[in-house]
C-alpha cells in the first residue's frame, strides 16, 4: 500500500492533486506541525460511486428509511376533488377575510 504525508499548507494549495492520488488507491496522511491529523484514502469497497446513492445508502444503514419491498405495488392515490368543489372552498376561504 502506497502512503504519503503532506502538510496542511501544501495540501490546501494542491488539494485536487492529492484527491486524485487518493482516488487512485493511495492513502495520504495529513499533518499539522508533524502530527498526523487526518487521512485521505480511497473510498471503502462497496461504497456507491454517486454522492446521492452513497448518502441514501447511509440513511438506510442508520435505519431512518426503509427501502421498498420488491413485488409490492404502490398504494392507490387518493382521488382529487373536482375543480367545482375546490373553487367553492376557495371562494368560501376568501370570503372569510
Amino acid at each position: 500500500m502506497i502512503m504519503r504525508a503532506v502538510g496542511l499548507k501544501i495540501l490546501k494549495n494542491k488539494l485536487s492533486e492529492y484527491v486524485k492520488l487518493a482516488g487512485s488507491g493511495e492513502t495520504i496522511l495529513v499533518t499539522d506541525r508533524d502530527t498526523v491529523v487526518a487521512e485521505l484514502r480511497p473510498p471503502a469497497p462497496g461504497r456507491a460511486d454517486e454522492v446521492g446513492d452513497a448518502m441514501l445508502a447511509n440513511i438506510v444503514r442508520k435505519g431512518w428509511l426503509r427501502p421498498p419491498v420488491k413485488g409490492k405495488s404502490r398504494p392507490a392515490r387518493k382521488p382529487v376533488a373536482p375543480w367545482s368543489t375546490l373553487e367553492k372552498e376557495l371562494a368560501q376561504d376568501r370570503g372569510d377575510r
